[in-house]
């Protein structure tokens, strides 16, 4: 037996530094085309109302492509104003982006055997006033988020901050045998090993769902029935931010194309029936000193922890919650873009509740700040880098990670930025629990948005962070109110459900 069997890897602990996604470099393309016999490739993106598009290119003219000092393909101006089958009010027939594709991007397609899919970036094909011919345009999400987290922005970077990210995902979903009527693949509920048994065709799709994804390069964590009938979560592992909203979109496709493979319909809608849970994406973001010279550790306790020693958060991480919290009446308008999504967003069944707070490990506030396990070791205990991370709960499966991302960041960037104070204590109590006196004494003054048209009137109301996502938030707006409009064609609930879980 050889002397190194017996010796357990070793994993690094997560930083922005070191964890980063496991794609395909360009230099490996050719043995990996030749292994897994790549024909094509997926050129890949996800539009303002979350609809992930595509074109395929055989290998041979993708790899045409490549030669080019700007290797992409030639789009209509208008992709980002096209709902289904109609354009939003706004955008014209005229004019053409040349969306270059992200060579640092490429993944394998378990899902499609013989596929590779790649992510890119939309840019001005010819110079545009103003602009900087190789940038992203204003109203492509991806470069907006790359640009929030990386780029300078008229005031700021991340980096100039001292604050880096991680992001990962919960990706909730409800296997359907049939949209007509909706019927879901089974009854069970949440961690039910009836949800998973063996010789099962549910059980067959989740499975291969989840090898996809590691052969995709994907860290996938855990996965697990769900409370409502039929649904799943697939939980993935930490990324710096754009890393993570691709390899969610990613996610997403294997996910729906493995379903459909089977003869299953995957839907991410927020709540299929009003007596049974909803599906979400709970998203999770640790924040991190980019630099030695501004440490993590947790000296100081926020205000809002009353100073106990065993519930602290660093400097960086309170000024972060407190631009997060500021904003995140405008945030809900792209980490909730439906007016379905609002049926999920209700005080008492856990989904984070009515009003905006946070607490630690509380379930039923829209931010809940995660704590790791107290160690038994007083000296990783003494001192040690914050493991803290905050979980965002108000986001759902029929928004766009770029959008959620951009948003969220930049809101804590701006906190970070004005250094704001943190005005929201912990809430160990739900919100709605409390009385009047007590949320007032708590700082929990303000609700979250209760409908579509409040969060959309929050956003067009903050201006400050419309400032940092710049040019799509016109677009956004605008594509949403066609969304809405076309969601909305059928007469009676039933037909409108059905539409809604076919589209998402």
């Amino acid at each position: 037996m050889s002397s190194d069997t017996n010796v357990s890897p070793q994993y690094a602990p997560y930083s922005p530094q070191t964890t980063k996604a496991r794609t395909i470099s360009i230099e490996s393309l050719e043995v990996v085309a030749l292994h897994h016999k790549i024909h094509s490739v997926r050129i890949t993106w996800v539009d303002l109302v979350n609809g992930i598009r595509i074109r395929v290119v055989p290998l041979k003219s993708f790899q045409r492509l490549l030669a080019s000092s700007r290797p992409g393909i030639t789009i209509t101006q208008c992709v980002f104003g096209f709902v289904v089958d109609r354009a939003a009010s706004g955008f014209g027939p005229i004019g053409e982006y040349l969306f270059v594709v992200d060579l640092a991007s490429m993944r394998l397609c378990s899902y499609a055997p013989g596929h590779l899919s790649i992510m890119g970036w939309f840019q001005d094909k010819v110079p545009a006033p103003g602009r900087v011919l190789g940038t992203g345009v204003p109203m492509c999400p991806r470069s907006t988020l790359n640009r929030i987290v990386e780029l300078t922005w008229t005031f700021s970077t991340a980096k100039s901050y001292n604050a880096a990210f991680l992001v990962g995902f919960e990706t909730e979903f409800i296997l359907l045998k049939s949209t007509n009527p909706i019927e879901e693949v089974n009854p069970h509920g949440w961690n039910s090993t009836q949800a998973l048994p063996s010789g099962t065709k549910e059980t067959e799709v989740i499975e291969e769902i989840a090898r996809g994804l590691v052969d995709d390069g994907i860290e996938l964590m855990m996965y697990h029935s769900e409370a409502a009938p039929g649904q799943y979560e697939m939980v993935t592992g930490p990324l710096p931010p754009l890393e993570a909203a691709d390899a969610l979109i990613h996610t997403r496709e294997t996910i729906t194309n493995v379903a459909s493979k089977h003869g299953f319909h995957a839907t991410f809608a927020p709540r299929l029936h009003v007596d049974k849970c909803g599906s979400a994406t709970h998203t999770h973001i640790s924040v991190h000193p980019v630099d030695s010279e501004h440490p993590s550790e947790l000296q100081h306790p926020s205000q809002s922890l009353a100073g106990t020693s065993d519930n602290l958060i660093t400097p960086l991480e309170s000024v972060f919650l407190a631009g997060v919290l500021g904003h995140l009446q405008a945030s809900c308008a792209f980490t909730l873009p439906l007016r379905a999504s609002y049926a999920r967003m209700l005080d008492g069944i856990w989904s984070g509740g009515t009003w905006v707070a946070w607490g630690r490990d509380n379930r039923e506030a829209p931010v809940r700040l995660c704590v790791p396990a107290a160690s038994l070791d007083p000296e990783l205990a003494t001192n040690a880098p914050s493991k803290n991370h905050f979980e965002i709960k108000c986001v759902d499966g029929t928004s766009s990670p770029y959008l959620v991302l951009a948003s969220l960041l930049g809101s804590g960037l701006l906190g970070i930025q004005s250094q704001a104070p943190l005005v929201e204590q912990d809430c160990a109590t739900p919100a709605a629990l409390m009385t009047e006196a007590e949320r007032e004494a708590a700082g929990v003054t303000r609700r979250m948005p209760m409908s579509w048209e409040e969060a959309r009137a929050a956003l067009e109301a903050d201006e400050a962070l419309k400032g940092v996502l710049g040019g799509l938030v016109d677009g956004f707006l605008s594509v949403g109110e066609t969304l809405d409009e076309l969601l909305h064609l059928p007469a009676t609930e039933a037909e409108r459900v059905q539409m809604l879980v076919e589209y998402y």
